[in-house]
């Protein structure tokens, strides 16, 4: 995963572009007139030192000659000023437009997007019912198609942000928002939330993994799957305990009676990079953290603790990791 450079100007998408030139023509403008206001001021300073000493009483009819020029450079700065701001005004209203274009113009993937604290919830939207999917925390783009998202939350105000591909915009509650993404070229990209939501905002992440139209229909293809038969006795056990326990409450797993829309959908938990909203790494170990106290990890998630034997937690552990 450690091309997920959360950074906004090593844009890979239109939305990103348009963000990044925007913030480029202000640092241009903003770094030259620093630098002619510290010109200005240090020759202020200098003329000052050289001038001779003379009494303090103030000069009440300065030369014509000294107010009309004193009069032009004031006027001239007024005028750069007004031309600077209305160029900033112009250049920001453009990448604003652009950004916020109609998205049912954009014939590409639709993605419902709903946040939760603290993790998120992908449900790709399909015309055939038969290949619609839900997934967590974890998207996968084709590259050089643009995806609508639907984004709406279940609880309190979230923020959808990729910055390497587009702005952030607020999910909140009882309301829908729009945004649209695409990634141009392909990569793994970090997300975040980007507004307050509680005690574990700053673990609210998500990746957008960016592949090529081949790959994302093979993803996808494995999404829209039932999860897998237990391939043998430790598996089936893990499955018997996963559907005994308080597991089976919260969460779905296609194809079994699993069928709570509380936590993540874990219909294919092990094909995902990261565990907890991009907090760990999928591996066995860190799943074994969360399962048995994801307290210790994320305090404050709605996942309990769990007090199984060690017989079961590992055979949960098989059952978890086949889930491909």
């Amino acid at each position: 995963m450690t091309e997920g450079i959360q950074n906004a100007l090593n844009s890979a998408g239109p939305q990103a572009d348009n963000i990044a030139g925007l913030w480029w023509l202000m640092f241009v403008v903003c770094s030259i007139v620093f630098v002619l206001v510290m010109i200005a001021l240090l020759g202020a300073i200098k003329n000052r030192t050289r001038e001779p000493q003379f009494d303090s009483t103030p000069i009440l009819e300065p030369p014509p000659e000294q107010e009309r020029r004193r009069r032009n450079v004031v006027v001239t700065a007024v005028v750069i000023t007004v031309i600077t701001l209305f160029v900033f005004l112009i250049a920001s209203f453009s990448a604003g437009r652009s950004m916020s274009a109609e998205t049912t113009s954009k014939n590409g993937l639709v993605i419902d997007v709903t946040g939760f604290q603290w993790w998120w919830e992908f449900r790709y939207q399909d015309v055939d019912a038969s290949n619609i999917f839900v997934t967590a925390n974890e998207i996968h783009i084709p590259v050089g198609v643009p995806v609508t998202l639907n984004l709406r939350a279940n609880d309190v105000i979230h923020s959808f942000w990729v910055p390497n591909l587009a702005g952030k915009k607020d999910l909140i509650p009882g309301k829908a928002n729009t945004i649209w993404i695409q990634a141009n070229k392909p990569g793994v990209y970090r997300g975040q939330c980007a507004e307050y939501c509680g005690l574990q905002h700053a673990h609210m992440a998500f990746w957008v993994i960016a592949e090529s139209q081949e790959q994302f229909n093979a993803w996808r293809q494995n999404q829209t799957q039932t999860s897998v038969t237990p391939a043998n006795d430790s598996q089936q056990r893990g499955q018997e305990v996963f559907l005994s326990s308080t597991c089976v409450m919260c969460h779905t797993i296609n194809g079994t009676r699993a069928q709570s829309h509380v936590g993540p959908n874990l219909t294919h938990v092990a094909s995902r990079n990261t565990l907890g909203a991009a907090t760990l790494s999928n591996t066995r170990d860190h799943l074994y953290q969360w399962v048995k106290d994801s307290q210790a990890v994320k305090p404050g998630n709605r996942m309990p603790q769990h007090n199984l034997s060690d017989a079961d937690f590992q055979a949960l552990l098989d059952y978890l990791q086949s889930l491909k």
